[in-house]
């Protein structure tokens, strides 16, 4: 009994010093993040003072003079990964719904290993390659398409004009898009294959296509993870640095074409922060880190309420 009792004591302190760890673990990654938080907002302060609300809206960017505003930073940050996640999410879809579904049991490892392995290389690898293989190809071939065909057309007509000189706004999307591809389709591939194949047969023995299938089962069994991924894909094209600043121009003027050179948030902390000169142009930047900190919070905020009422709606009749 004594030997019974001390087994228990010394069971009940593991139990509390395991408690007491995970506990600090947990506050100690809300720390950090307020830290980072406050560090950033303190920085923040003298453009804030100095430009206020329109810090956002100033598309001028004049470090000569000390005056900056955010705006082609911002449009540029949010432009490239929309149109990113335009391009990935149909491919990633396809990767996923190929590997689970269509492809060949002996092709499947091999092609999944493939594509986890893109999402290791370095993203200068990406930027690299985007600058002195993909820029020239797309200037040479795919731009004076874009020039001739669709930008005579009406209306969307100025978003794919003007002269083919390979870097911009849309090849940084691209290059994005590539970048991730791999993280958005490895996470359906995973969640497309915890559907149990029971319900999927079922609807096959029901004269249900390997489409039906998909969009009517696996989807709506997996939209939790599906949009799980798409978010982590959307963070992953929100921060990324130094693809985008290889091929985006780091131009801070605002035009319609989405050809023209431009600018995003981390391309412009990227290419600058080193060569800040004066208290002024130093808190403009922070303030740029600021805005991508709170633009981060702001869709992973929306894409957990999306999570939760996705989670709600599960079991519930449409």
């Amino acid at each position: 009994m004594p030997l019974h009792n001390a087994r228990l004591q010394r069971q009940t302190l593991y139990d509390t010093i395991f408690r007491n760890l995970t506990r600090v673990a947990a506050f100690g990654v809300l720390a950090l993040l307020a830290a980072i938080l406050g560090s950033l907002v303190m920085g923040s302060m003298p453009a804030i003072h100095a430009f206020g609300f329109g810090f956002l809206t100033n598309p001028e960017w004049d470090p000569v003079n000390d005056h900056f505003g955010a705006l082609v930073p911002i449009v540029g940050t949010i432009v490239t990964s929309v149109i990113a996640l335009i391009i990935a999410i149909p491919v990633s879809f396809g990767i996923a719904l190929f590997l689970t579904e269509l492809s060949p049991r002996v092709l499947r490892r091999p092609l999944g290993v493939a594509i986890e392995l893109l999402a290791g290389i370095p993203s200068i690898i990406y930027g690299m390659w985007g600058l002195f293989i993909f820029a020239p190809l797309f200037a040479d071939n795919v731009e004076p398409w874009l020039n001739q065909h669709i930008g005579t057309l009406p209306y969307i007509g100025p978003f794919f004009s003007g002269p083919p000189m390979g870097i911009g706004i849309m090849t940084a999307s691209i290059i994005l898009a590539i970048m991730v591809i791999p993280f958005i389709s490895s996470v359906m591939r995973d969640v497309f294959e915890v559907v149990p194949t029971m319900i999927k047969e079922s609807a096959y023995g029901l004269g249900s296509t390997t489409w039906e299938v998909m969009l009517s089962i696996v989807l709506p069994y997996t939209k939790v993870g599906v949009a799980g991924g798409i978010m982590l894909g959307l963070g992953r094209a929100l921060g990324e640095t130094m693809a985008v600043t290889f091929v985006i121009g780091n131009s801070h003027e605002l035009g319609k074409s989405l050809l023209n050179p431009g600018n995003s948030i981390s391309s412009a902390l990227a290419n600058e922060f080193t060569e800040a000169v004066g208290d002024l142009y130093t808190s403009s930047l922070i303030e740029l880190g600021l805005i991508l900190f709170f633009i981060t919070f702001v869709v992973l905020s929306i894409a957990r309420y999306m999570l939760h009422k996705l989670g709600q709606r599960e079991g519930k009749v449409s």
